[in-house]
């Protein structure tokens, strides 16, 4: 064989090598064999960045394209498999100024949060028609000025709650891609939380792991915070699955989009090249990839831009409520420490050029470098939210110099290594006996709930801070939940 040739399959031997997933895991809680197959095949032979992440805590959920837990570059296409449908799905963290409630005033704060948000949803409009442009178009600042919100609290929520959709238009492209029906459909069900997977907690800070990065951000020792999930309102979700067959979606949801999907993509259509093209990229199988410097790739990044404002401002909305159902229960004010999505897709510079970073139930994590001028994270470094489960202590991060490693990314929940580990043995009973007032949606009674040990968050925290990617900044206990 010549030289050539062996230098050329050398050089495609080291091509393959270093675009290969970036793993993040360690003895105790070893990469899923099963998950890391389905993510190799989704990035054979595609235009990646830089290695993708596979972060802690990833595992495939049914009716998901790929594995969670994972950060995906890309050069030249938008790849929507490699993120939710639920676009800014996130959680957010705040500070309370009181003591720790007793149980009569934590029974009073989450009677009034399942009065305002029940569950089953109702279904009367929330927004009006022009209130859910605004959302598109203005994201969180919109929720701050119906809800009487602080503004300089935006610096708080990433990219400051707003992504800008004047480079596709501005209002009127919006406007006029937003259909009636998912106008109307979108004014309902705004801000809510619901059980599943969503939560909000109540919790203590328990211990200070960096006290200069805890002042800055605005917590102490001792101090009562609230965790919540949610975001992905009614929005984001038609947003998310207007372009392509994605998996999830309810049947509600698929029979709206059989409807409104067609409408969409076809109506506008202009000539026989571009109806064979978005048939072929939203109507047939899966979700193909969409060109990113294309029409095509505008018109879906706008589309994100929409779900993501839209989300940004359901989020905050969720904060008002708790905020005023805190002061009613607790006599509380609220101060937000962070807002942090974790299904999104991004331009971004990775590398040096332009990329695409998608990343799918994982955290952007900018240290403070990448934060240059904003007033707080600029010293600190994004802060990062690593919950553990309703039974186990949960951390407050920031992130660290070495998040490159991971197309600066972070993992969102440590659930799958908590649950993997009690199943294994490893993790137990909490030795100190520390337990959670859990409440539901259905049932009016609160049950006490016994905490695991920590092993399990733990070792998820382990893996991430070996690796550079985070520093600890507190640790908060939890000690009583909706969900």
């Amino acid at each position: 064989m010549s030289s050539e040739l062996l230098t050329e399959d050398w050089q495609l031997e080291s091509e393959e090598a270093e675009f290969q997933p970036r793993i993040f895991d360690s003895r105790d809680h070893p990469v899923r064999a099963d998950s890391l197959a389905l993510l190799r095949s989704g990035i054979t032979d595609i235009d990646l960045a830089a290695p993708p992440a596979v972060l802690p805590d990833f595992y495939h959920k049914a009716l998901m394209e790929m594995p969670s837990s994972i950060a995906v570059a890309t050069r030249e296409t938008i790849r929507p498999i490699f993120t939710s449908a639920a676009l800014n799905c996130g959680m957010a963290l705040a500070a309370l100024d009181i003591d720790r409630p007793d149980e009569a005033a934590i029974s009073e704060f989450y009677d009034g949060i399942r009065s305002i948000h029940p569950y089953p949803p109702s279904y009367k409009p929330v927004l009006s028609a022009r209130e859910v442009i605004r959302c598109a178009v203005e994201g969180a600042r919109f929720a701050v000025d119906r809800y009487d919100l602080d503004p300089s609290e935006l610096d708080r929520i990433e990219e400051g709650g707003r992504l800008d959709v004047e480079p596709f238009g501005g209002e009127p492209r919006v406007r006029s891609e937003l259909s009636w029906m998912a106008t109307q459909l979108s004014r309902i069900r705004f801000g809510t939380v619901g059980p599943s997977t969503h939560f909000v907690e109540l919790q203590q800070v328990e211990e200070v792991l960096d006290q200069e990065a805890a002042r800055k951000l605005g917590l102490h020792l001792g101090q009562i915070t609230m965790q919540y999930h949610g975001g992905d309102g009614v929005l984001n979700i038609q947003m998310g699955q207007r372009f392509g067959r994605r998996l999830a979606g309810s049947r509600a949801l698929r029979v709206v989009m059989g409807v409104q999907k067609p409408m969409y993509q076809l109506a506008s259509v202009r000539s026989r090249r571009q109806l064979k093209e978005r048939m072929s990229l939203y109507f047939s199988k899966g979700c193909p990839p969409v060109p990113r410097d294309s029409e095509e790739g505008e018109r879906l990044m706008l589309a994100n831009a929409v779900a993501m404002n839209y989300g940004f401002a359901y989020r905050q909305a969720t904060y008002s409520t708790l905020r005023s159902t805190a002061q009613r229960a607790f006599g509380a004010r609220m101060n937000l420490i962070v807002d942090s999505p974790h299904n999104t897709i991004y331009d971004e510079t990775i590398r040096g050029e332009a990329a695409v970073v998608h990343r799918h139930n994982s955290a952007r994590a900018f240290p403070a470098s990448r934060m240059q001028g904003h007033p707080v994270f600029g010293e600190t470094g994004m802060p990062l939210l690593l919950p553990g489960t309703n039974r186990t202590s949960s951390f407050l991060c920031v992130a660290a110099e070495g998040a490159h490693q991971s197309l600066y990314s972070a993992s969102h929940g440590t659930g799958s290594i908590i649950t993997d580990f009690a199943r294994r043995g490893l993790s137990g009973p909490d030795p100190l006996g520390h337990t959670t007032l859990r409440f539901r949606y259905q049932d009016r009674t609160a049950t006490v709930v016994p905490h695991l040990d920590d092993n399990g968050v733990t070792e998820g925290l382990r893996i991430l801070v070996a690796s550079d990617l985070v520093r600890p900044v507190a640790r908060l206990r939890p000690f009583a939940v909706l969900n």
